[in-house]
């Protein structure tokens, strides 16, 4: 049974073909690659052992969330699996800390996190599953931000714009002038990393008197019920909300692109397309049966 298409979710084939088997995958994409186990002939019992946790990017979690219900749907004997989301950086820290067996990922590991994982002796693999467009976002009743450059873009963003540039009309003379409510990722979250980064320059340069959460329906709800708003998070949440959302195009020098599966596919959606991506312990890929079920099946089916 495949799995419904998601609408934020762009299969990531031009970096690992993810129809393969898990084993061919870790061995072209992996960083710490996983011991080279014979794959069980059937299921055990579940216990309590079995059981795999999940945490990491609220991005990621729609995708992995409808996986598990999919895979626990089809296979009633498969071991409970639990999926929740801190964030990106929440995450890798449960994931180092061996207290997860998947990290969702909105962005790659960091330095710092490997070295966290490699220091707790935890090896892992990096699964690429998708692409997201990161989506500019302004209440409905907003008709003047049709599109914004990425240049406008770090002028509201960057620190320097704290306490400073607070109203529409600064951003754009021909904007009204009213209030400009910023609402955004947590420092915990990858997309907080990425955004930073692709808009104004730097990981983790931001002004920080705006509204911010790694929980990206927090978020939504928050631009979603003010009329002066503007927010950003993964077309997901955007495309389920869009009676009371208007997405802005944006403008890298090539003309105004409007967030969509068909912009990411063409690369037209610049900077804001974004990889996600699946981490795995690779001792509890070894040792939980389940756990390899599991991701092979995530790898055969979260394609389309």
């Amino acid at each position: 049974m495949s799995l419904p298409v998601h609408k934020f979710a762009v299969p990531f084939r031009d970096r690992c073909a993810i129809a393969v088997s898990l084993l061919t995958l870790a061995a072209s994409c992996s960083i710490a690659p996983a011991p080279q186990v014979e794959a069980p002939q059937s299921s055990p019992a579940a216990t309590t052992a079995d059981a795999i946790s999940i945490d990491g990017s609220s991005t990621v979690y729609p995708l992995t969330d409808e996986v598990v219900k999919e895979f626990q749907f089809e296979r009633e004997d498969e071991p409970e699996i639990t999926v929740e989301f801190s964030g990106t950086s929440g995450g890798f820290r449960k994931f180092c800390a061996e207290e997860t067996d998947i990290n969702n990922a909105s962005r790659p590991i960091t330095a710092e996190e490997m070295a966290a994982c490699r220091s707790a002796g935890v090896e892992y693999i990096e699964l690429p599953v998708a692409y997201d467009a990161l989506t500019i976002a302004v209440h409905r009743d907003n008709t003047w931000a049709e599109s914004l450059t990425v240049e406008e873009l770090k002028r509201i963003w960057e620190p320097a714009a704290q306490g400073e540039i607070t109203r529409w009309n600064q951003v754009r003379p021909e904007f009204p002038d009213r209030p400009l409510n910023l609402y955004g990722a947590g420092q915990d979250s990858g997309t907080f990393d990425y955004f930073t980064e692709a808009i104004v320059g730097e990981s983790g340069a931001s002004r920080t008197d705006y509204t911010d959460s790694e929980d990206d329906t927090e978020l939504v709800q928050g631009v979603s019920n003010d009329p002066d708003a503007l927010g950003y998070f993964g077309l997901a949440y955007y495309e389920e909300n869009q009676r009371a959302l208007r997405s802005v195009a944006i403008d890298s020098g090539s003309g105004a692109v409007a967030p969509s599966t068909e912009a990411v596919i063409a690369a037209e959606y610049q900077p804001l397309a974004r990889p996600l991506f699946i981490y795995v312990n690779a001792e509890a890929l070894e040792n939980k049966p389940g756990l390899r079920s599991f991701v092979d099946y995530y790898l055969a089916n979260a394609q389309f």
